[in-house]
């Protein structure tokens, strides 16, 4: 992604695959949070995102324009636009921050699950291409093997990291955090056209924490909690290998049946 003369960023997006309405939502996502990171303006670090997908990109380039809407003394408010062929095709905010020390604690902690190594990776063949850019090893709730309707729980656990490995940062942390299949394709195991509205991330690490994590991997957890008129949400976790909360994330999906 490379920086323009006015200060936006331009980059280029792929085709869909499968039942996808767009392209992997999660690159656009990451695409985004880069903007934001690379600006010479930028206060601190992201704290959260949030990406609203009002069209479906096209095999093409596309523009980002990512420019504080406040800024105070420790905290900054991001209006992100991206277009392509003149067109808003992505809306979204950012808030990032000076993150200072205080009492902390890790509520949610890290599922009992196998250790990376013990864990099959998934099968291969899955006609997506973004599945090849990341070494995926599912524990449950991996995409259907037999679309027959018998799915009987949107509950996803997986060990992920990218592919080939790299340290982690927080645009790649933003593009993980859409590494799940479409929840109805999990619970139902049926097949239908599905595209993502809306997510956001929460982003609770820091810097230093994202250096630790490196290129290991990360445990990652997403679960429906409803599907009804045409839209579905997950909501989900992200822990690297030591246990410790990385992000959380909520998206809300169109789904046509």
């Amino acid at each position: 992604m490379a920086q323009q003369p006015d200060g936006t960023f331009a980059g280029h997006t792929s085709p869909a695959y499968a039942n996808m309405v767009g392209p992997f939502g999660g690159i656009s996502a990451a695409q985004a949070m880069n903007a934001v990171l690379l600006h010479p303006q930028r206060l601190g670090e992201p704290v959260s995102l949030t990406i609203n997908f009002a069209a479906a990109l096209s095999d093409g380039p596309f523009v980002i324009d990512a420019h504080p809407a406040r800024t105070n003394r420790s905290t900054q408010h991001w209006i992100i636009d991206v277009q392509q062929n003149g067109e808003s095709v992505l809306t979204g905010t950012a808030f990032t921050a000076l993150r200072r020390e205080t009492w902390s604690l890790d509520e949610h902690t890290l599922p009992a699950s196998p250790p990376p190594a013990d864990v099959p990776l998934a099968p291969k063949g899955i006609p997506m291409a973004w599945v090849q850019q990341y070494e995926i090893r599912p524990i449950v709730g991996g995409m259907p093997a037999v679309w027959d309707g018998s799915g009987d729980s949107s509950l996803t656990q997986l060990w992920v990291r990218d592919q080939p490995p790299r340290p982690l940062d927080f645009a790649s942390l933003t593009a993980l955090a859409d590494v799940f299949f479409p929840r109805l394709f999990v619970r139902r195991a049926t097949a239908v056209p599905v595209g993502t509205v809306t997510m956001t991330v929460y982003f609770h690490a820091n810097t230093e924490q994202l250096q630790a994590t490196g290129s290991g991997y990360l445990l990652a957890q997403a679960r429906a909690q409803v599907f009804r008129n045409g839209y579905f949400d997950h909501t989900a976790q992200l822990w690297n290998e030591a246990g410790v909360l990385l992000a959380t994330t909520h998206q809300l999906v169109y789904y046509k049946n």
